[in-house]
């Protein structure tokens, strides 16, 4: 299962693991035909693949894949949203900012965290409000890792 067209096609297999390691090795790849089909993975049933497509399209660093990480940061499964946001931070797209600020939100403090640490490496104004208001955040990870992203944007 080498070839770009066998990984592909193993994005569709009946088991969680071939389709979960095919999302892998694309990713692996550098191979830009890889975006498209881990695109479409983000959409898988099982939460272990759309996970790893995340991480996969991160590794390609293609904007192009933007609005599908986007989608998955609305994901159900924190490990999906916490992906997503992790690929955001390869990328370094300033399309994703609006969306990683309302991730700002988001329940899971590991989240909100991810999301901070993307928004101050994107330096983008735009998230600097959003940010001031974690200092009420009940977790100090979350309040230092927003402090962290200010200094950033505000260099």
């Amino acid at each position: 299962m080498d070839t770009l067209p066998q990984l592909i096609a193993a994005l569709h297999a009946p088991a969680v693991k071939t389709r979960r390691e095919a999302a892998e090795l694309l990713g692996k790849s550098g191979n830009p035909g890889a975006i498209e089909p881990l695109a479409g993975a983000l959409a898988d049933p099982h939460p272990a693949v759309r996970a790893e497509a995340a991480r996969a399209v991160g590794r390609l660093g293609e904007s192009s894949a933007v609005p599908g990480l986007v989608h998955a940061l609305d994901d159900e499964e924190p490990n999906v949203r916490a992906a997503a946001v992790y690929a955001l931070g390869l990328i370094k797209d300033r399309a994703s900012v609006e969306a990683l600020i309302r991730r700002l939100k988001d329940r899971d403090t590991m989240i909100r965290i991810g999301a901070a640490e993307v928004l101050g490496k994107l330096g983008d104004r735009r998230a600097v409000k959003p940010l001031e208001a974690l200092r009420d955040d009940p977790f100090g990870d979350v309040r230092e890792a927003a402090a962290m992203a200010l200094r950033k944007i505000r260099r």
